[in-house]
């Protein structure tokens, strides 16, 4: 007799002694809940599944040492991803302090105008030669 059918494991010998307790309408309600868990749990998986295989069909970038289902969060930014932009540098900040482009008709055809340097911006606070100095006396 108990040698024809199958030892319950712990388990689920708990959870229906759990459930026994229970009204019937509690024990169809919490079934029900188990049973949609783990089917949106397949559906999820599945979902992620076909994104990846598509990812990977269509050329998408996709980070070197990830696998299927180890993306990282900057992976599914979208949208939202930020743009590829160049750095910008304090020179584009300067504005109206910005050194102004000599024109090419200034002088005759062959010289060129030397490049200024920071120095010549410096203007009120550049360093005022000392006394004794290597200058004229």
């Amino acid at each position: 007799m108990s040698a024809s059918m199958p030892l319950a494991s712990v388990k689920s010998q708990i959870f229906e002694s759990v459930l026994g307790f229970l009204p019937d309408w509690v024990q169809i309600t919490v079934l029900a809940l188990i049973v949609l868990a783990v089917v949106a749990s397949w559906v999820v998986k599945i979902k992620r599944k076909i994104a990846h295989r598509r990812a990977v069909r269509d050329g998408q970038p996709a980070h070197a040492a990830a696998q299927y289902g180890q993306g990282s969060g900057a992976d599914h930014l979208g949208q939202y991803a930020p743009q590829a932009v160049q750095q910008p540098s304090g020179a584009d900040h300067l504005g109206r302090y910005a050194p102004q482009r000599q024109g090419s008709g200034a002088g005759h055809p062959g010289a060129h105008a030397p490049q200024p340097s920071g120095a010549d911006f410096l203007g009120a606070y550049a360093p005022q030669p000392r006394q004794g100095e290597g200058g004229p006396a």
